[in-house]
This record gives C-alpha cells, sequence and structure tokens, in this order.
C-alpha cells in the first residue's frame, strides 16, 4: 500500500508543476495534497505543525496569486481605472476563457481599463504589461513552491 501512496503523491507533485504554470490547475494546493497522502504511509511522519505551516504558506501562495497582479499593475504606473480593469479582466478570464483568459485577462482588462479612464496607448499599455509581470511573478511563486515540496519528497523518502 505503501507504494502506491507514493506514487499517488509523486503523481500529485508532477501535476502540481503543470498547474503551477497552466492556469486552471491548482499547483501548490495539488503538491500539498501530495504530501498529505506522503504523510498517509508508514515512510514519511511529519509533525502536525510543519503541516498546517504548509497549509498556511498554501492559502497565501492562492490569495496572492490573485493579487499580485493587481499590485504590479498599480506599481507600473496603473490607475484606478487600469487596477479595476485588471480584475475584471482576471474574473472575466477565469471564467469565460479557460485556461489561457487568466493570462491575457489581466492585461486585456488593464488596458481597457486605462483607454476607458481616458489615458494614451502607451499609457494602457505599460500598465498592461505590469498585470501580465504580475502573472509571471506569480506563476513563479507557484513553481518556487512547488520545487520546495519536491525537495521536501525527496528528503522524506531518502
Amino acid at each position: 500500500m505503501d507504494i502506491f501512496l507514493i506514487t499517488v503523491s509523486a503523481l500529485c507533485l508532477i501535476v502540481a508543476f503543470i498547474g503551477s504554470i497552466v492556469p486552471m490547475l491548482p499547483g501548490p494546493p495539488l503538491a500539498f495534497v501530495g504530501m498529505l497522502i506522503l504523510q498517509a504511509t508508514d515512510k514519511v511522519q511529519f509533525s502536525t505543525m510543519l503541516l498546517c505551516g504548509w497549509l498556511v504558506v498554501i492559502l497565501i501562495a492562492q490569495v496572492l496569486d490573485y493579487l499580485i497582479p493587481i499590485w504590479t499593475t498599480r506599481f507600473c504606473g496603473g490607475s484606478k481605472w487600469g487596477t479595476r480593469g485588471c480584475v475584471a479582466g482576471t474574473l472575466v478570464g477565469i471564467f469565460l476563457f479557460p485556461p489561457w483568459g487568466i493570462i491575457i485577462g489581466p492585461f486585456l482588462g488593464a488596458f481597457l481599463g486605462e483607454i476607458m479612464g481616458g489615458n494614451s496607448t502607451v499609457y494602457a499599455c505599460k500598465s498592461g504589461l505590469g498585470a501580465f509581470l504580475g502573472f509571471i511573478t506569480g506563476t513563479l511563486f507557484k513553481l518556487a513552491i512547488c520545487i520546495y515540496f519536491t525537495f521536501y519528497f525527496i528528503s522524506a523518502l531518502v
């Protein structure tokens, strides 16, 4: 049974890496599930504090995944119009155009928000670029979490 659980746990980690890049697959939560499955084996026992700490990190990562594009839009000079457009584009992208809508939605939302706010095309592109950079930053953050879990998975079994 342990071999089966370890295999399922490893598969969860592999899918988590894919989910960190491909929108609509929850990468870090899948990695956490993989670690919980590994916990169910006789080979590995994690402390309750470690599991709770991982859960907190996963929850923070999920929230930041949606907030980072908004923050980078503001950081790149986006106005309230661009920020609101980024939020609207993210929501529309997630629900109407999965999986690529999460990538394109914030950029287009910020861009169109700035245009509707009366800003120039150059300013709108800068705001949209901030939203896109936020997506890339969030993706790298999720990948870092999955790398950490993979490292912990391997070191726990060795």
